[in-house]
């Protein structure tokens, strides 16, 4: 007896687009609906994957044979071709060449429906492939890798900005620097010009004390002249009454003339003692003039030289005091440029910083998009490659059911009895 084996449990796996749909109706696989008959087909059920509603497989029945009533077909709702033999009292004996039409009809739309998928698939294939190289990934087909090279370039840009700043920052720091060492340097000559002054006031104060000390000593020496002057005034006045009154007394004389020894002459005494007391009162009138002379001298050079000293250290403390308030102005234009590139550097760098945090952001998402993809796209190949393996499969079983048809068709007049036998048991 000639059987056919039974094919169960063909499930397949269901996809996410809806292109992979090989029946046409709301579930995946060959629906009854597309490509059976009246009541079935090679999906069989209503409308389920291939293997039918209730038990999976590829053609299903509950026991109707091949050329059973007009619920006839490839199966209805149950397992396959289990038990199913041709005999020489069924109906497919006057039906055959119909029977074997409809066969090759639904064996072409099956086909032709196998085609329209491939095209679809390659047409949803091209599809992905245009949406990766408008994207510029690359998917699982080996197309090109994303072209980053635009967000390449904006982010050489922010760096050599930001090497730019760094280097214009490293700049004005150096430029502080050197305005703070000159600062510290002419704060130092600051120091070292106030210690000078200091110094030199010291002396002033040293010379201005030995100004008054030479003036105290001015005012003795005219002190001691003044009485000098005052003690010959009245040596000159006691001299010149002494004249007076010895001549007074030498006009009221009577002259005797008496050999004696001869007497002292007084006015020749009186003359010689007063040349004496004027020689004596000129050389220390001389002396003391000379002394006051070189004194006054002496101290006017000093004086002169400490003027000239005062002077010249007042100019220069000007000088210096005028040169600490332009340097104190250009400190102040420098700090308050620095304080001004700091503010900008600051904040260019937290706009550089999200700026660049954004354009990660973006990256990571897209990154994770195009895994998502990736993966969506890996288990849509291996569904793809599946579904060739059971079409393939498909194939091969079809091709093994043509080849029992056309091997069979002579004995089938023998095996109808046992297929009857094996139904009702």
């Amino acid at each position: 007896m000639a059987t056919f084996r039974t094919y169960s449990s063909l499930a397949v796996p269901k996809t996410k687009n809806s292109v992979q749909n090989y029946g046409g109706s709301s579930t995946a696989g060959f629906s009854g609906a597309s490509l059976g008959g009246i009541s079935g087909g090679f999906g069989g059920g209503k409308g389920g994957s291939f293997g039918g509603s209730q038990s999976a497989g590829f053609i299903s029945g509950s026991g109707t044979g091949f050329g059973g009533g007009y619920g006839g077909g490839f199966g209805y709702a149950g397992a396959g071709f289990h038990g199913v033999s041709f005999g020489g009292d069924s109906l497919l004996s006057g039906n055959e060449k119909q029977t074997m039409q409809n066969l090759n009809d639904r064996l072409a739309a099956y086909l032709d429906k196998v085609r329209a998928l491939e095209e679809a698939n390659t047409e949803l294939e091209q599809k992905i492939k245009e949406w990766y190289q408008k994207h510029g990934h690359g998917g699982i087909t080996g197309g090109p890798a994303r072209d980053y090279s635009k967000y390449y370039q904006m982010i050489e840009d922010l760096k050599n900005q930001i090497i730019a700043a760094n280097i214009d920052n490293a700049r004005i720091i150096l430029l502080i620097d050197n305005a703070r060492m000159a600062a510290d340097d002419f704060r130092l000559k600051y120091d070292n010009e106030l210690a000078l002054r200091q110094s030199v006031e010291a002396d002033i104060n040293g010379l201005r004390r030995v100004l008054d000390e030479l003036t105290l000593s001015k005012s003795d020496l005219e002190m001691q002249l003044e009485s000098q002057m005052e003690e010959l005034t009245f040596l000159k006045k006691n001299h010149e009454e002494e004249m007076k009154s010895l001549t007074g007394t030498t006009v009221g004389e009577v002259s005797v003339e008496m050999d004696a020894a001869p007497g002292i002459d007084l006015t020749k005494r009186l003359n010689d003692m007063r040349a004496q007391y004027e020689t004596l009162a000129e050389q220390n009138r001389k002396e003391a003039e000379a002394r006051f002379l070189e004194q006054s001298r002496e101290l006017k050079k000093e004086i002169s030289a400490g003027v000239e000293q005062v002077q010249s250290s007042k100019t220069e403390i000007t000088d210096l005091r005028r040169t600490l308030q332009s340097l104190e102005i250009e400190l102040q234009s420098q700090l308050a440029l620095k304080n001004s590139l700091e503010s900008t550097l600051a904040e260019t760098e937290g706009r550089f910083c999200v700026q660049l945090a954004n354009l990660q952001s973006r990256i990571s998402s897209v990154e994770e998009q195009l895994l998502q993809i990736r993966s969506d796209m890996e288990h849509q190949s291996s569904e793809y490659k599946m579904l060739l393996d059971i079409k393939t499969r498909l194939e091969k079983e079809i091709e093994t059911y043509r080849h029992l048809l056309d091997g069979e068709g002579g004995s089938s007049s023998t095996t109808y009895r046992s297929s009857t036998y094996s139904m009702s048991s």
